[in-house]
């Protein structure tokens, strides 16, 4: 249902606020480049320092500047599971194509307690669930079986697997079969997790290369494992200086660098720092991006 390339937008700020017109140029080069989807919202997005009314705002602007003509999965995601249900039904109602909901995170839930969040919340709505484990960030890692319980869920259509274990990964396939979709959480992840049944990817790096991190997944799913493996080795130093300080911290001080949006970002996260910059410049002007 959501294979393919997915970008997880940044979200824009100038002067404190949403910088909206920024947002709305994102997302068109996005469509333009021929992105299959845009997760506006997610941890990218700090979607944990965005309140009600600009969380709203965020996954607006996107549906409306996506038109129909992409994908468009909100991160509705919290650590209290009501106001992930108020959330997620925001985006039904709204009309996004799905939600993307991380693990609740600091709470540090049981196995059980993720299951019953993650049902509330798919139980509360009509449109697709994608479940979002990242351990680094929650401190809680989802296991397989956990997540194949909540695969019988008839919209809990498949996983954002950030873990960084492709064993995890392929337990995940096993369990739940071909009809529950897995998708890369972790750039430099994607083409391996595709060798084993993984079909996409929501990625940062897409923020800066849109086209050709699209190109590098098309050929992987079309078993194009050469011209993948090309672009994949092309695309490395770009995805691996996005881990270079917290994300989305290099991908927002990059997309300034390259003049689209302002060098803001918010507390408790700090812009990158000069030894930073010093090796992500190099980087992109390698990647003919300045």
């Amino acid at each position: 249902m959501f294979e393919g390339t997915h970008t997880a937008l940044v979200t824009p700020f100038k002067n404190g606020k949403v910088d909206e017109a920024a947002l709305r140029r994102l997302v068109r080069e996005q469509v333009e480049a021929g992105i299959d989807g845009v997760v506006p919202c997610g941890s990218t997005g700090e979607s944990a320092t965005l309140d009600h009314d600009e969380h709203e705002t965020v996954i607006g602007i996107t549906l409306e500047e996506a038109g129909g003509r992409v994908k468009v999965i909100a991160g509705t995601g919290s650590n209290s599971t009501a106001e992930a249900v108020a959330l997620t039904r925001f985006a039904a109602e709204a009309g996004a194509d799905g939600a993307l909901l991380i693990s609740p995170y600091y709470n540090k839930p049981t196995q059980e307690g993720h299951v019953l969040h993650y049902r509330a919340v798919a139980e509360a709505v009509d449109i697709p669930v994608l479940v979002y484990n990242i351990p680094g960030r929650t401190g809680v890692n989802m296991a397989p079986e956990t997540i194949a319980e909540m695969s019988r869920v008839p919209n809990i259509v498949g996983l954002k697997e950030a873990g960084g274990s492709l064993d995890q990964a392929m337990r995940v396939m096993q369990l739940c079969g071909d009809d529950f979709t897995v998708l890369s959480g972790d750039d430099t992840l994607t083409l391996p997790l595709a060798a084993v049944g993984g079909r996409g990817v929501i990625a940062v790096t897409a923020n800066l290369r849109p086209a050709r991190m699209k190109e590098m997944v098309d050929a992987a799913l079309a078993g194009r494992a050469g011209e993948a493996l090309a672009i994949h080795r092309e695309l490395l130093p770009l995805m691996q200086a996005m881990t270079l300080e917290t994300n989305p911290i290099p991908a927002k001080a990059a997309l300034a660098m390259t003049g689209r949006i302002k060098d803001e970002i918010r507390l408790p996260l700090t812009p990158m720092t000069a030894e930073g910059r010093e090796r992500l410049r190099p980087v992109l002007t390698a990647q003919g991006l300045l």
